[in-house]
């Protein structure tokens, strides 16, 4: 058992949180908020991803999951992301139990879909065609356990479907009242306009990190222009940033990162190496390295909201470390000069993914 009143990872907000986990309405007060877009919610600075709960990162514990999700509304985190693929519906039907003995009010969930898979698991396909995203929407629905979804968010652009039907389609469900927010997903400068000319955008999701920061030279001026907010996935690029990861860590064959390049061999090994010039920085700052490279993400702009993909509760609780860090200018520069975004070793996903990427066109 690690021991908290010691362990440098847990702030004074994680400890508090672990030793007074019964008393939510403190945490709410306690945990700041940024606006999600001109006409988003306000959500707390940091929120839940919950795609590594069901099968991506390979085998996870439900019930320590649903801990987790418990845990994390109580320290004031407020939005929690999933897709409707992940786990071909079992991270849905595992958020609708965490959720079913919280109050509607207290939280939002943010909806990606598109994705589709076989029965074996295999990803064969996308569909955004507006008549497949209303009945993803009324499955979403029915394993949530809601009324209605906070954001809707096609996961990738439909090269088959034209943004506008898209947009236009999820339109319709907001003003039937099952939508609220429309979202995007990994989209390029283009498409975001194209969008935000049918409806407006609340958002677009994008990985985002020191060693993911393709979307700053021509993404995000347009999602700014736009008033259009930033909720960042990958923070920790996967685990590569957690300052935990072992070259001789062996990944579950349905583990996302075992195929992963940036996880493969000398990538792997130079990747690390980066990872660890940011340990000196971390060890001024009397914290962890994930807490640094979270904090990095806090600091981009009040516009920006870190998604972290904690499955366990003390990851949440380090990762909620990472919002009490105070960077000063100076030890920006020495985060982002120590992992130059050129050295970086290999692409994020697969070649062929990539290819399907309109964020990286």
């Amino acid at each position: 058992m690690r021991d908290f009143t010691t362990d440098r990872s847990f702030s004074f907000r994680s400890i508090c949180l672990i030793m007074a986990s019964g008393n939510p309405p403190m945490w709410r007060q306690i945990m700041k908020q940024r606006k999600l877009g001109n006409e988003g919610p306000a959500v707390s600075e940091i929120a839940l991803g919950a795609m590594g709960m069901s099968g991506l990162y390979g085998p996870s514990d439900r019930e320590e999951n649903i801990a987790t999700v418990h845990a994390a509304l109580d320290a004031g985190i407020n939005l929690i992301d999933t897709g409707d693929f992940y786990g071909m519906g079992r991270n849905e039907m595992l958020l609708g139990e965490a959720l079913k003995s919280r109050q509607r009010d207290d939280f939002l969930v943010s909806v990606k879909f598109g994705a589709q898979r076989a029965p074996d698991g295999n990803w064969i396909g996308y569909d955004a065609s507006p008549n497949a995203l209303k009945t993803a929407l009324s499955y979403s629905l029915s394993r949530l356990g809601l009324d209605h979804i906070d954001i809707y968010r096609p996961a990738r652009l439909d090269p088959m479907v034209p943004i506008e039907e898209t947009v236009g389609a999820i339109a319709e469900l907001i003003e039937a009242g099952y939508v609220r927010y429309l979202g995007l997903s990994e989209v390029g400068p283009e498409t975001i306009r194209r969008a935000a000319a049918v409806h407006p955008v609340t958002d677009l999701q994008i990985e985002y990190s020191l060693m993911s920061r393709g979307m700053e030279e021509a993404i995000l001026p347009v999602a700014r222009e736009l008033g259009i907010g930033i909720t960042a996935y990958g923070v920790l690029s996967r685990g590569l940033l957690s300052g935990n990861w072992s070259p001789e860590r062996q990944l579950d064959p349905t583990d996302f990162r075992a195929h992963a390049p940036r996880f493969q061999g000398k990538n792997l090994k130079r990747n690390l190496e980066l990872t660890e010039q940011l340990r000196a920085i971390a060890d001024e700052k009397d914290s962890t390295v994930a807490q640094l490279a979270i904090a990095w993400v806090l600091s981009r702009g009040e516009d920006i909201v870190p998604l972290v993909g904690a499955r366990r509760r003390d990851r949440l609780a380090e990762a909620l470390g990472g919002s009490d860090l105070d960077l000063d200018v100076d030890t920006l520069s020495r985060i982002e000069a120590s992992i130059p975004e050129e050295s970086v070793a290999g692409t994020r996903y697969p070649e062929p993914q990539m290819g399907t990427l309109d964020s990286e066109r």
